[in-house]
């Protein structure tokens, strides 16, 4: 790892270099393709977007790596509300990867959340990615979908002791997700230079975990 690097808030000029890093980072990965790019360009527009945790990360006056956050929401069965945060996309330049940098980068924008007030992170993703910053299933805090569904992609850290007290919390992420269409990401994509969509045996995998549940 390069140890001259820096990590801070994201600016206006640096949206293009932030999408081109996002769509280098994902491209095939998850999909043939990939939207998390465009996600980003929605996300930037939603009032649950969070600047002040909108971070990239340089390398050598380089951004190699990004996360951003936005506000959602847990519920419990009386129908009092919860605000919570959930971040993504969060990645590093294929170039970059398995250095360090991720593990980095998080860990700073959870001293952020933390100093914003906020106690408690709900995310879909890799278990095998997240578990050592912290997070657990959510299951374990009680986390789960309407119709009590605990997916097992659902990941759950709290920022602070017993910021979730036990009672079966309701999931609901931004409303900013509807927003994305396939008209919408088609126009955004042909932005950028073509790049050939493939099938990887890491998007079955991403498949089979995403559609997992625990019982």
């Amino acid at each position: 790892m390069n140890k001259n690097y820096i990590i801070r808030q994201e600016t206006e000029k640096d949206y293009k270099a932030v999408e081109n890093l996002t769509r280098e980072a994902f491209w095939n990965v998850y999909k043939e393709g990939c939207d998390e790019h465009y996600l980003v360009h929605v996300m930037r527009g939603h009032e649950d977007f969070i600047p002040e945790l909108a971070l990239v990360l340089e390398v050598d006056g380089e951004i190699i790596g990004n996360v951003m956050y936005m506000k959602s929401m847990l519920k419990d069965a009386q129908g009092n509300e919860k605000q919570i945060l959930s971040f993504g996309p969060v990645c590093v330049h294929p170039n970059y990867q398995r250095l360090g940098y991720s593990r980095i980068l998080l860990e700073h924008s959870f001293e952020i959340a933390k100093d914003l007030g906020f106690d408690a992170i709900a995310i879909f993703g890799d278990p095998a990615n997240y578990v050592a910053r912290g997070f657990r299933s959510s299951h374990r805090y009680h986390v789960c979908l309407e119709g009590d569904v605990y997916p097992a992609a659902l990941l759950v850290k709290q920022l602070k002791e017993n910021a979730l007290d036990g009672r079966t919390w309701y999931y609901h992420e931004s409303p900013a997700f509807e927003a994305m269409t396939e008209e919408g990401l088609a126009q955004f994509e042909a932005q950028f230079p073509p790049k050939e969509k493939a099938w990887t045996p890491n998007q079955e995998i991403f498949y089979i975990q995403s559609h997992s549940t625990i019982r």
